[in-house]
């Protein structure tokens, strides 16, 4: 179904989204960003998978790895801060087709390595490549959606993330036996550069953005591949509901009463992603130390990750009946319950992967709940920049938590004291939710007020 335009020489973005059944572009968007993610969440991963391996090949102690981890974590962080502004001042498809093309380069470098100073670089490098695919992938998803499909959309996409990571430990115990842990960042940096060419050829740019930066003429021709039945010219005005924003995009974030709800989604996704990082990290190396063998530490790990896909498809369904905050806050004081267990079940396998899976539900599932909030909250002019920033800001905490992690198990901690420990930060993130509850009602409130 074609949308007509009220004018012949007026088209308004927000309503051919709206009107326009186009389900096979729907698809590709979809597909293509989401393997974008997939690809981002194996390569993000791949190092905490192949460090046991790593360590035994290299006669390295474990806490030796905690700086390669941050290393690639850092890089993600800058990439994050820096590229998800550009991408809202240049547009989400360049960016995100040059961080592929060169995330995927350094991973195609990485198996040449043979030192730990030389991992830590070339891990940094690669997380500069991996830091923007996320907040720009769910921008595009979003841009290209309704109100009312925007978080659905944007949590499936993002579970591509969660699926690649989760993926990745599948892979690993593939690879590493018969090709050894190098094989990993082989398969890791060839597909994403495969996947940078078909991006090349068929990812569209957000016409919300085009319309606002006034590259008018990309925009005609975005639209009419959108709906080809719609009659575009030369004369065709394209008119979007949001207004053009001049300022800097990220002091833009502390503007019009945004001040409490971005410092709040920080500091929520700063203490959730310290759990995240620690357990994505560090789990098969603890679970292989906990007496079980290499390929079972690694299937924790993926149990890990498979939680959070499950977590981030089932999220998405509650937040639509019953909101962010009600969702969030069950998610995170779960997650709370369930990461402080795994050290004291970690002796009975099958009571571990129940915790392990549980915590991976709320904690890895939880994170993109967090970044579509940002999205959803954030206008065009700002979207990228808002997740961007909620990520980058919140992977400071992803440093921390392996580094962190890395020395509390350095000083020989119990596996029980480790966890309880871990349980601290999501705890405090199901605070913060609380608090968030409180700011956006009193910036509703203030908004009718000003009204």
């Amino acid at each position: 179904m074609s949308v007509q335009p009220e004018s012949s020489n007026v088209i308004e973005v927000e309503r051919v989204l709206g009107e326009t059944h186009h389900p096979a572009f729907q698809l590709m968007l979809l597909v293509l960003c989401g393997l974008c993610l997939v690809i981002d969440g194996f390569d993000a991963q791949a190092m905490g998978y192949v460090a046991p391996s790593v360590i035994a090949e290299w006669s390295v102690s474990k806490a030796a790895l905690g700086p390669v981890f941050s290393a690639s974590l850092f890089g993600m962080l800058l990439g994050a801060l820096g590229l998800s502004v550009l991408a809202d001042r240049i547009g989400r498809r360049p960016v995100l087709i040059g961080a592929t093309f060169f995330f995927a380069a350094a991973m195609i470098a990485t198996p040449l390595a043979s030192t730990v100073p030389a991992l830590i670089a070339l891990r940094f490098i690669t997380g500069l490549g991996l830091g923007c695919i996320m907040p720009n992938a769910m921008a595009l998803v979003g841009e290209f959606s309704t109100p009312v499909h925007r978080v659905k959309r944007m949590m499936l996409v993002s579970c591509g993330f969660t699926l690649g990571a989760a993926l990745g430990g599948f892979v690993s115990a593939a690879l590493i036996p018969a090709f050894g842990w190098r094989a990993v960042f082989w398969v890791g940096g060839a597909v994403p550069l495969l996947l940078a060419f078909a991006m090349l050829v068929a990812l569209p740019e957000s016409l919300q953005f085009l319309v606002l930066k006034g590259r008018m003429e990309r925009a005609r021709r975005w639209l009419a591949t959108f709906d080809p039945n719609l009659h575009i010219d030369a004369q065709t005005r394209i008119v979007v509901r949001e207004k053009a924003d001049g300022g800097a995009p990220v002091a833009e974030l502390f503007r019009a009463g945004r001040t409490p709800v971005t410092l709040i989604l920080w500091a929520i996704s700063f203490m959730n992603l310290i759990d995240l990082y620690f357990l994505s990290n560090w789990l098969p190396t603890v679970m292989r130390d906990a007496g079980y063998t290499p390929a079972t530490a690694v299937i924790v790990g993926t149990v890990l990750q498979t939680g959070g896909v499950v977590g981030t498809l089932s999220l998405g369904w509650f937040i639509e009946r019953f909101g962010f905050v009600r969702v969030l806050f069950v998610c995170f004081a779960c997650a709370a319950g369930f990461v402080g267990a795994i050290g004291s079940v970690a002796h009975a396998l099958p009571w571990l992967l129940v915790a392990v899976f549980a915590g991976g539900f709320c904690v890895v599932g939880g994170q993109p709940a967090v970044n579509a909030l940002a999205g959803h909250y954030y206008p065009t002019s700002l979207r990228s920049t808002g997740i961007g920033w909620s990520l980058g800001i919140g992977r400071i905490g992803s440093v921390i938590g392996p580094l962190v992690g890395g020395q509390l198990i350095a000083l020989n901690w119990s596996n029980a004291a480790l966890f309880h420990a871990a349980a601290v930060p999501v705890l405090c993130s199901a605070l913060f939710v609380i608090v968030l509850a409180g700011a956006t009602r009193h910036q509703r409130a203030a908004l009718a007020q000003a009204a």
